[in-house]
């Protein structure tokens, strides 16, 4: 009979099957081989390379760790080592080269050496226990885009206490603020300690075309200074021939571009720019003051007048009424007003009409114009008027009607904010409210109605207008005012030849 037996072995974790039966425990015993065997034997009995992430703590795992430091230190022992490379050695300098070389040098100056070419200690040099203070700093600083005078004087070093005595000595003259770019001269003086600012000992710049400011220091106190400067407010005129463009031709005249601008947006509303050609001619008079130092300040444009080579004349001033400038023709007549214009920018998505609600899935009246704009872009009055109603109204959302007389009305709807209240009077052009997707809408847009009479019309179908007209005492200023400026002198000469050229029209 047989019995089988698994044992594991300690050391090698191998599993050995042993047949005992009766017949073997009578056999007699193996011979012993040789002393090969016997060490080929001990090998397999005795790992002394064993895996060392397994059995961790065991003998056999100690056994293989002191045989891993074994062979590590043993590489280690017979290891060749690294050995420098020899090279050749810097060549020494001699002391008149040392010197030289540290001549140039700013440790020299770091250690207080004298001046010279040759800059080394000397017995002469005594290390000072505090550098002396420089009785004066004389510093330059500019007002930049949207910054104050307080801001640059506290950049520039001025203490607190100084700036505000200064705002409070030039408040007067600085009403609308300093213009950027203005340049500050400052003088700073000795403070009394190290932890305290320097005062301000003077401060000159120039808070308008005709004012110079000096603030100084006497007797302690800071005091300011006036010193106005003679400015020649005689408008400047500059008449011309077109070239090739009526730009280029009035700026090589001398027009300043802001005012070529405005003379352009003008005459604009009453001729195609794109009609005008050689040989027409221009005739522009806007705001201009030169001081005597040289500075200039071209202002608004007074007057643009346009001669057809071939056709009518344009003849427009400037002209405030009832607290609102607008252009007039030289007749008295005010530019159109009251033409409904486009009140958002983008593109019309839905006209008026019958049309299947998107949200509502049946078809109904559509009682305006869809604008298809972006998410916050601004909404215009379409024409003067007066806020009627502003606030939530059902599905139009945010919404905004005005009233512009003679029954007509615009309403605007979805809006995302409402930027008019009730009873304020708008103009063409104004902004009061911005899109949105407020109420029954499916996305940012504008609902855009107009009302004749209360009863909803189609935008697309109406167009009113309507005009200033001067009388009575206004028109004979109006006209005055007019013929003053047309008598501004021209200048010296005016040239006429080939079309690109022009004449310039400076004013006395």
């Amino acid at each position: 009979m047989f019995q089988e037996r698994q044992i594991e072995n300690a050391h090698g974790g191998a599993t050995i099957s042993l047949w005992m039966a009766d017949s073997l425990r009578q056999a007699p015993p193996a011979k012993p081989d040789d002393w090969r065997t016997r060490l080929r034997d001990w090998a397999d009995a005795v790992e002394l390379v064993p895996d060392l992430g397994q059995r961790i703590g065991s003998l056999t795992w100690f056994r293989g760790l002191a045989t891993c430091f074994g062979l590590c230190a043993t590489a280690l022992y017979l290891s060749p080592g690294l050995q420098p490379v020899p090279g050749a050695p810097a060549p020494q300098l001699s002391q008149a080269q040392y010197d030289e070389v540290r001549s140039q040098m700013i440790t020299p100056l770091a250690l207080g050496a004298d001046s010279g070419h040759r800059m080394g200690p000397t017995d002469a040099v005594q290390s000072l226990r505090q550098t002396p203070e420089r009785p004066q700093i004389q510093l330059s600083a500019q007002i930049g885009s949207s910054d104050t005078l307080g801001r640059a004087l506290s950049r520039a070093g001025v203490g607190g206490g100084d700036v505000a005595t200064i705002l409070s000595l030039v408040r007067g003259d600085i009403t609308g603020g300093v213009k950027p770019g203005t340049r500050l001269d400052i003088t700073l003086g000795r403070r009394s300690s190290r932890d305290r600012p320097r005062p301000l000992d003077r401060l000159a710049f120039r808070a308008r075309l005709d004012l110079d400011i000096a603030v100084e220091r006497v007797d302690g106190a800071l005091a300011v200074r006036r010193i106005p400067i003679r400015v020649d407010n005689t408008p400047l005129r500059i008449q011309g021939v077109v070239g090739d463009s009526i730009y280029a031709s009035a700026r090589a005249a001398g027009a300043p571009p802001r005012a070529i601008q405005a003379f352009l947006r003008v005459i604009a509303a009453q001729v195609d720019l794109g009609s005008i050609g050689a040989g027409d001619r221009y005739d522009i008079i806007t705001e201009y003051r030169r001081a005597e130092t040289g500075d200039v300040e071209v202002g608004e444009l007074l007057y643009a007048g346009f001669r057809r080579a071939r056709g009518k004349s344009i003849d427009m001033l400037k002209w405030s009424r009832e607290g609102r400038t607008e252009w007039f023709e030289a007749s008295g007549v005010g530019e159109r007003r009251g033409v409904l214009s486009q009140p958002v920018a983008g593109r019309m998505s839905s006209g008026f009409g019958m049309r299947r609600h998107p949200i509502l899935g049946y078809k109904r009246m559509h009682a305006g114009l869809d604008f298809a704009a972006r998410y916050g872009s601004p909404i215009y009055a379409a024409t003067d008027g007066v806020v009627a109603f502003a606030g939530r109204h059902g599905g139009h959302g945010n919404f905004v009607r005005l009233n512009h007389g003679g029954g007509l009305a615009t309403g605007y709807a979805h809006m995302s904010r409402i930027a008019a209240s009730p009873g304020q009077r708008v103009r063409r052009g104004q902004v009061i409210g911005y899109v949105g997707s407020t109420g029954l809408s499916t996305g940012p847009h504008l609902h855009y109605e107009l009302y004749r009479n209360g009863r909803t019309i189609n935008p697309l179908s109406v167009k009113f207008t309507t005009t200033a007209q001067l009388a009575g005492r206004d028109l004979s200023a109006f006209r005055a005012r007019l013929a003053e400026l047309k008598r501004l002198r021209a200048g010296p000469r005016e040239a006429v030849a080939a079309p690109e050229t022009l004449a310039l029209a400076p004013t006395r």
